[in-house]
């Protein structure tokens, strides 16, 4: 097996015209060059160099070598060079994941600022639900990704590094001509006798919505199951009922909707940023979560 580092002290050599002289230009003993020539020479199984009065001169077998050498230099050259654009956030991509309610409102901000400053990093994003991103994490199509949890069902993940962004708390979201549209907040319990627009089944503010019930008192009496955010506030705007919503889910506000702020503590939800403990954020992902902390401060 060739040495690599012998085979580049190989095109010193030959550069510098004989081995006293590359031996001087890189700070080392011509005698720990000439040893190290020669054990490159045993790993070839013949000469290299041929040692003439004015110095030296490649063999056949050294000129073909020295040509590898020259590739090999120039490739480390290149990665030197790419990882110094890494490290300098002049190239490179970061793989997000997001959810939508996320990515409708908090990304946009985010990658507005991350672009505007480093314009020469790439961002691929892939938006989906809990699990899915999950997964996506484990095959290491991203690398991190925003997440959410409640305080029943906490993000505990040993697999996982997370840090918490901001608090997403819930909302009511009644028509304009509703008898609360003025309300500047609300409590759950003076809602008993309204219908419900909801998530359908599986979506977590479902539950959110039974929880906050119960705990006012009563249960939610569901008129509609909407399949997002939209469909639900469009419901809302024709008296079918009121919803909950985090806050998050409502950048894209219906002007025949008012949101009035609940007062007496309904679930929220933690806006988290994820990324498997074992794995190490690039600089780039690293300017990017900072980005992250940086808007999501200015919305709690």
């Amino acid at each position: 097996m060739l040495d690599p580092r012998r085979l580049l002290l190989l095109v010193d050599v030959v550069r510098a015209g004989s081995i006293t002289a590359a031996a001087a230009k890189l700070s080392y003993t011509t005698s720990a060059v000439s040893q190290q020539i020669a054990k490159l020479e045993s790993e070839a199984g013949q000469p290299l160099l041929e040692r003439h009065a004015r110095g030296v001169r490649l063999t056949e077998a050294g000129a073909a070598l020295a040509r590898r050498a020259e590739r090999i230099e120039t490739q480390l050259v290149a990665a030197r060079s790419e990882l110094d654009d890494l490290a300098g956030l002049r190239a490179g991509t970061v793989r997000l994941g997001t959810f939508p309610t996320a990515g409708s409102s908090l990304l946009p901000r985010v990658v507005k600022i991350f672009k505007s400053r480093h314009p020469a990093v790439g961002l691929t994003v892939r938006s989906s639900r809990f699990a899915q991103l999950r997964a996506m994490l484990d095959a290491r199509e991203i690398e991190m990704s925003l997440l959410w949890d409640y305080e029943w069902n906490p993000v505990a993940d040993p697999d996982l590094t997370v840090q918490p962004l901001l608090i997403d708390p819930p909302t009511l979201v009644v028509s304009a001509q509703h008898r609360f549209a003025k309300r500047k907040t609300i409590a759950m319990d003076e809602l008993a006798d309204e219908q419900w627009i909801t998530r359908e089944d599986t979506h977590p503010v479902g539950l959110v919505l039974q929880r906050a019930c119960n705990a006012a008192g009563f249960s939610p009496t569901v008129a509609f199951a909407a399949n997002d955010y939209q469909e639900a506030q469009a419901m809302v705007a024709v008296d079918l009922g009121v919803s909950l919503a985090p806050r998050l889910a409502l950048e894209n506000l219906r002007d025949d909707v008012r949101v009035i702020p609940i007062v007496d503590g309904a679930p929220s939800r933690r806006i988290l940023l994820a990324h498997l403990a074992e794995h190490r954020l690039t600089p780039a992902a690293l300017m990017l979560a900072d980005t992250f902390h940086e808007v999501a401060s200015g919305l709690d």
